[in-house]
């Protein structure tokens, strides 16, 4: 019961992320049915194309060497054993086609569907493959119902098929008894082409349903529910909050080295309370006065009370407090705009210290 509303939960379709996910741990859509149909109408093509020419060649080596089955000596274990591979080369080499092509024909069949790939986390031991539940709901859910229904509608149409070539038509049996034997095989051949063609056909159809409903029902699996894609998105851009308290850690990172540095300031510009404004002019190393601090309210209030601390001058200038706080950022010179006010100051401060 407590599957039923977490099904009925997931509105939404899988996100790319869930998908790709799904996708580097195994979890493909893949039909059974699809290597199935491949390897009948392997056997098939072998029927039509191989089987004469192969069963001509082997039936002519056994006959040879029935016919002079008097030039083999078997005198002893090592004459008997190189009669047995002799023949079971031959018989190896006319069953060769079915070793390959029958294989083959499934293997493509699985490869086109989904590529290869190595998957670990698909043979790792998990107790849930094991599990009495799992195995109850793997059996009785909807993927067990269809498979039930897919053997049912298989074992079917192979039962109408067989009974509508074997034995609807009953001259099969009586041809089989009054034709020759070198025409039997083609007579058997015959009715094997047109069984296998008319499972072939069967199967075909089922195949087409199960490619459709492999599909639909992997991407129902996947479905999402809001919460999910919200959290899915959460991750991507990262938590707000965790975002936000970053944000905050760096930004008290940053005052607390630039607190550090007003001591190295050569003068303070500020209002009375509201801005200050750090600056230093080392002619060997600045080419411009730059800013190393600068702050508003408390911190402002808190570089003046460094630069008292450390005897930094501290010169009231609202305007160009004000204007040096809002366009220069920290550890960056100032515009020339403000080279001639600053000039005079350091003038001052340099003649003060003299």
């Amino acid at each position: 019961m407590s599957e039923s509303p977490d099904k009925e939960s997931k509105t939404e379709e899988a996100t790319e992320k869930k998908i790709s996910d799904a996708v580097e741990k195994g979890n493909l859509p893949f039909s059974r049915e699809a290597p199935i149909l491949a390897s009948i109408i392997a056997f098939l093509v072998i029927m039509v194309f191989v089987a004469v020419p192969g069963g001509l060649k082997l039936t002519a080596f056994l006959s040879e060497l029935l016919d002079k089955s008097d030039d083999w000596r078997l005198t002893s274990a090592d004459d008997a054993r190189q009669l047995f591979g002799i023949v079971g080369a031959a018989v190896g080499l006319a069953l060769l086609p079915v070793l390959i092509i029958v294989p083959g024909a499934g293997i493509l069949a699985s490869v086109l569907q989904n590529a290869p790939r190595i998957i670990f986390d698909r043979i790792e031991p998990q107790l849930s493959r094991i599990s009495i539940a799992k195995g109850w709901s793997r059996i009785f859910g909807s993927a067990g119902r269809v498979e039930f229904l897919k053997s049912a509608f298989k074992f079917a149409a192979a039962s109408i098929i067989v009974f509508m070539i074997f034995f609807e038509d009953s001259h099969f049996f009586v041809d089989a008894i009054i034709t020759e034997p070198n025409a039997l095989p083609e007579l058997i051949r015959t009715h094997i082409v047109r069984l296998l063609s008319s499972i072939a056909i069967a199967v075909t159809v089922l195949a087409a349903f199960d490619l459709a409903w492999t599909r639909i029902h992997w991407r129902d699996e996947l479905r999402m529910t809001r919460q999910e894609i919200k959290d899915e998105h959460k991750q991507a851009e990262g938590d707000p909050l965790l975002k936000s308290r970053i944000r905050s850690i760096g930004r008290d990172r940053a005052r607390q080295r630039m607190i550090a540095s007003v001591p190295t300031a050569t003068l303070i510009v500020a209002n009375p309370t509201h801005f200050s404004v750090a600056l230093r002019y080392v002619p060997a190393q600045d080419s411009a006065p730059v800013v190393v601090a600068k702050g508003q309210d408390i911190i402002a209030l808190k570089i003046r009370e460094i630069a008292e601390a450390n005897d930094i001058p501290i010169f009231e200038n609202v305007q160009l407090a004000r204007s040096l706080y809002k366009q220069v950022q920290v550890n960056n010179v100032i515009a020339p705009e403000f080279y001639k006010a600053v000039a005079e100051l350091i003038q001052f401060v340099n003649a003060r210290r003299r």
